[in-house]
């Protein structure tokens, strides 16, 4: 039966005798054949050839990376290679075998010589078991079978569900964090002083937020909106925050403690990818010589310039949603529609929000091209550099992509918009949006609330349901010619191998990015989770209720839509722990800065202990942040507005001055003392929040060490042992 199984599977048209593809298909066979391969060919709509290297290309390999100790007790016992191994190492022969026309499998298969190749879904224990245990929607909450899944899938896809699963493990402790604070925010709805303020301010007339058809308005209008605000800013985010940013950090020391228990297990945490390389090459080709490492600070200079243009476009981008948003307010101001007029600021907000993922979606495709195109630029020695390349290149392009437009809303919204008689405008036409007199974070909420809501169900339907589609509709076209080969050639249909060899052919194309694009999904994920988690607090809910999902959708895509993947080793997660850092790190800044400077928190800190009743009377029994609203509104004069704004006067003529939010003069509109004290206030807890945040990390990492005692004596005690065995070996010879 083992006669039977085949390591990979070559797809071809049926192409004309004699053409020149037919011509190369069979040169590249040839080549296989010297090499001592045993091929298999089935005509079906399609030629498919079935490969099978020698036993001797595994014994070299076992030769060549046996452990020394290994070679001394037993060297000429050759164990069964498994399976992931015998996939991993005819994969790397055929896409390094080499035509005498100089031409490698990659470049037949772009001249559609090659269709497809892909190893085989075979009928064994190890896959119907993870079929039924764990490609299944009822063990969303079971543990995974990390040993089985490496069996199958190699040690690659293997650490990444170890990851995914412990990741998602420790995000319900957020969860539950994130929630209990969310919560505590919505039960101090009706309560804050603040929100009390503004609900009451039914005589405080603010000016138009918009030129034209915008009438005066009173501050109590915007009762709930206030309320909603301090649902989310309160003393309870600045806490959460600080959580979050000790929990990453926790989260990936207890991840490197897993990682090296795991692998250890696995014989593999001094295992050397370069040396792995290097053997396989050795096997394809005994006269391979080795590409030496090189380095050109030019071509280096040109990539880092490329790079610096693609994020400048994507910035660009941001801006131009910044303008949208713009001249969408402006708009919906104008619009005959009462709900439109009234609620044009959130409906620009919203529709900006769905805007912002359409962009993400199609420039993720863009990034995706340009990545690789640098990559090629760049050379790289080796498959594992050339991935590390491209890993660093797609997630800088992607985080801009997916963060620039909340950087702006976070930190210059309503900032840098100038004050009434003096607006900042667009082609010195439309002006810049404003935050609503209780701050901005709600306008951060709301954006972060659509994209992480679309990103999880939209973006998880498509990733499910096109593979599923486009696997239902290959099977159906398939089918009608089964059912004639049957009638018409039934000695053919009979052989074992066609039936399997179709089914798997029937299955969704994996590339060597299809594990890569999980990888960079669940790490934009991360970022979502950390960076701005001041601002939107269940984050972490989210991102863990999709992970629950995301586990055996992927489980379920691998094992049943797709064709097998080529198994990979590895004992780590590579170069995204390097990236998981950097994103631990942003988000302590980008945490301090939301608090420090898109929050209210301290600018209500620094009234309540300067200028609050409490400091100036002695009076205990009041809230220390009654007045707050009035003492953070400026006053400007009605006169003073730029000729070309066309308001509806509405209620100004009751009072010749409306109010706005800032902190400035009423005679010159220059800053007042406080505008300078909240700005000393913000920059001092801006540096004491991420030095403490940034020390209580470090404190984290070094209390939590990386591997843990037991592995740490495990190979303590392995070193010991195959001393000891060769001293045996070595004493003899002397005597």
């Amino acid at each position: 039966q083992d006669e039977e199984k085949w390591d990979f599977i070559l797809v071809s048209d049926i192409h004309e005798a004699g053409s020149e593809k037919e011509i190369k298909r069979k040169k590249f066979l040839d080549e296989l054949s010297k090499k001592g391969f045993t091929i298999k060919k089935i005509e079906d709509k399609k030629l498919f050839y079935g490969v099978r290297a020698p036993k001797q290309i595994f014994q070299k390999y076992q030769g060549l990376l046996r452990k020394p100790d290994n070679r001394l007790q037993n060297p000429n016992v050759h164990q069964d290679v498994p399976a992931t191994t015998r996939i991993r190492i005819v994969n790397f022969i055929l896409q390094n075998t080499t035509t005498p026309d100089l031409e490698k499998l990659h470049d037949l298969m772009k001249k559609k010589v090659f269709e497809a190749t892909f190893p085989l879904h075979e009928k064994e224990e190890v896959r119907e078991f993870l079929n039924e245990k764990w490609a299944r929607w009822r063990g969303i909450f079971c543990q995974q079978p990390i040993e089985k899944i490496r069996c199958y899938f190699g040690e690659k896809v293997a650490l990444y569900f170890a990851w995914l699963g412990w990741y998602t493990y420790l995000l319900g402790i957020a969860a539950v964090v994130g929630t209990v604070v969310f919560v505590a925010g919505i039960t101090v709805f009706s309560s804050s002083q603040v929100s009390k303020e503004i609900c009451e301010a039914s005589n405080t007339i603010m000016c138009p937020l918009c030129d034209q058809n915008c009438s005066f308005w009173l501050l109590s209008d915007t009762c709930t909106y206030a309320k909603v605000t301090h649902m989310i800013d309160n003393e309870g985010t600045v806490l959460f925050a600080m959580f979050m940013a000790i929990w990453a950090t926790v989260f990936l020391e207890l991840w490197k403690r897993q990682r090296a228990t795991v692998v250890t297990k696995w014989d593999l945490y001094r295992w050397d990818e370069e040396e792995e390389e290097l053997a396989m090459e050795l096997i394809n080709n005994l006269q391979h010589e080795p590409q030496q490492y090189q380095h050109s600070y030019f071509r280096s200079t040109i990539i880092l310039l490329l790079v610096l243009l693609m994020i400048a476009v994507l910035i660009g981008i941001a801006h131009a949603l910044v303008i949208y948003r713009v001249i969408a307010m402006a708009l919906f101001t104008q619009s005959n529609f009462a709900f439109l007029h009234e609620q044009a600021n959130t409906i620009a907000v919203m529709t900006g929000a769905i805007l912002h993922y359409i962009t993400i979606v199609i420039m993720t495709k863009v990034n995706r091209h340009v990545a690789l195109y640098l990559c090629d630029l760049e050379k790289p020695r080796t498959f594992s550099q050339r991935e590390n390349n491209f890993t660093v290149k797609i997630f800088t392009f992607q985080f801009f992509t997916n963060f620039s437009s909340l950087i702006y809303i976070a930190f210059f919204l309503g900032r840098i918009n100038g004050h009434p008689g003096n607006y900042v405008r667009i082609a010195g036409k439309w002006r810049l949006e404003e935050c609503h007199p209780s701050g901005c974070i709600t306008d951060l909420f709301i954006q972060m609330a659509i994209i992480m809501l679309l990103k999880q169900t939209i973006s998880n339907m498509v990733e499910y349901l096109v593979p599923w589609i486009a696997y239902k509709l290959r099977k159906k076209q398939q089918r009608p010619k089964k059912r004639r080969m049957i009638l018409g050639e039934e000695e053919e249909a009979e052989d074992p191998c066609k039936r399997q060899w179709l089914s798997n052919y029937q299955l969704n194309e994996v590339n060597i990015f299809s594990l890569f694009d999980e990888f960079l999904e669940m790490v934009i994920q991360y970022s979502f989770t950390t960076i701005f988690v001041a601002a939107f607090p269940l984050a972490p809910l989210l991102a863990f209720c999709n992970n629950l999902f995301e586990i055996r959708l992927d489980a379920i895509k691998m094992m049943r839509l797709c064709r097998r993947m080529v198994p990979r080793k590895a004992n780590d997660i590579g170069i995204w722990l390097h990236v998981l850092e950097a994103i631990g790190i942003l988000a302590v800044i980008g945490n301090g800065l939301v608090i420090a400077i898109t929050s209210d928190f301290i600018p209500m800190q620094v009234y309540k202990y300067t200028y609050s009743p409490c400091m100036t009377e002695n009076n205990t029994g009041v809230d220390c942040s009654t007045g707050y609203i009035n003492h953070s509104l400026s006053i400007f004069r009605i006169q003073d507005f730029e000729p070309y704004t066309n308001g509806e006067p509405g209620l100004a003529p009751t009072g010749l001055c409306c109010r706005y939010r800032d902190y400035r003069n009423a005679d010159d509109y220059s800053y007042t003392v406080q505008f300078w004290h909240i700005f000393a206030a913000r920059l001092a807890f801006l540096i004491l929040f991420e030095h403490v945040a940034l020390c209580v990390k470090l404190i984290a990492a070094w209390y939590v060490p990386d591997v843990p005692q037991l592995v740490k004596n495990q190979l303590l005690d392995r070193k010991h042992s195959n001393l000891r065995e060769e001293l045996r070996w070595v004493m003899p010879q002397k005597v």
